[in-house]
């Protein structure tokens, strides 16, 4: 088996001498702002042990890597009831697309495409303010990586809500079939902000962990979820983690993953490790370009495919 430390520093190498990057994603405008020539990796192995490389330690928006977390919180509050407002199936639809919510009564496919989002994002708003749930979500996400100094970008929650428009419509269509049920404006507050705060791939990488070791966080033996849990939460990321792009990254790296469009990609080797990459170029699916090609550099040299070495 190679060594990782090795592998990181070519893929590294490889990903910064490439002139494919993609495109950013400029319907938001603070992310169109962010400069394409940037790619991060960070990987931590069941040891703990932290390999990274490139722009690793460079913080970006995570968008909706959050929804991992987000769903996480939600099934720790109501459990399976979750699944009677939001779907666990594919989409193969653009991440922000009203059209199957029109077939399929206001209910969104899956949690991690923006309407089914939404909704996840209303379970935990249920019962508490806005301020409260968002600080929740925050919380966890600085517990989970083991680092208070996380933050919402505020610069750029603001440039989502400006240019919010399909969202506010796909929150308005899910409460007109009772999906929703708190105000669309306090939902959609916390559903901006949480996909605004910002991280570096280290950070990233190490929030995942529990996901990579059956709902475990290895370095303080804490249990997040249990571990059938945390076994369909990786079926779901492997299944529409990447929206329409779910097949074709299952395909080639194999591995259960969340994107988002601010270039991140937070992937789980089930037992192994967590993987955290960034590249703010997007391919046509709204995923990372370069943050696929990494992986699937990286779970070919390991041989970390779920589907075999």
């Amino acid at each position: 088996m190679p060594e990782l430390a090795l592998v990181i520093r070519e893929i590294s190498e490889e990903m910064a001498q490439r002139s494919d990057r993609g495109a950013v994603a400029d319907y938001i405008p603070e992310l169109a702002r962010v400069d394409p020539n940037q790619f991060g990796i960070a990987v931590i192995d069941a040891d703990g042990c932290v390999f990274a490389g490139g722009d690793s330690e460079t913080p970006f928006s995570i968008q909706s890597v959050s929804k991992v977390f987000t769903l996480t919180l939600a099934l720790g509050m109501v459990g399976d009831r979750l699944w009677k407002r939001v779907g666990r199936e594919p989409s193969g639809n653009p991440f922000n697309s009203i059209v199957q919510l029109e077939r399929e009564r206001g209910v969104p496919r899956n949690p991690f495409i923006n309407a089914g989002a939404i909704a996840v994002t209303d379970v935990i708003l249920s019962g508490h303010e806005p301020r409260e749930a968002l600080g929740e979500i925050l919380r966890f996400l600085q517990f989970l990586a083991q680092d208070v100094g996380i933050a919402i970008d505020e610069t750029v929650a603001a440039s989502e809500k400006r240019t919010g428009f399909r969202n506010t419509a796909l929150a308005n269509y899910m409460k007109s079939f009772g999906v929703i049920d708190n105000p669309v404006d306090y939902i959609l507050g916390v559903y901006f902000h949480h996909c605004a705060i910002a991280m570096n791939c280290r950070q990233l990488a190490t929030a995942g962990r529990f996901l990579a070791h059956n709902g475990r966080n290895p370095a303080t033996g804490h249990s997040v979820v249990s571990a059938e849990r945390a076994r369909r939460i990786n079926a779901i990321m492997l299944t529409c983690g990447h929206y329409d792009g779910s097949g074709e990254f299952a395909y080639r790296v194999g591995l259960p993953g969340k994107s988002g469009v601010g270039g991140g990609i937070l992937a789980v080797a089930p037992g192994r490790a967590s993987i955290a990459v960034w590249s703010p170029g997007l391919d046509a699916a709204g995923n990372s370009h370069l943050g696929r090609i990494a992986l699937e550099r990286l779970t070919q040299r390991m041989g970390w495919s779920v589907f075999g070495a």
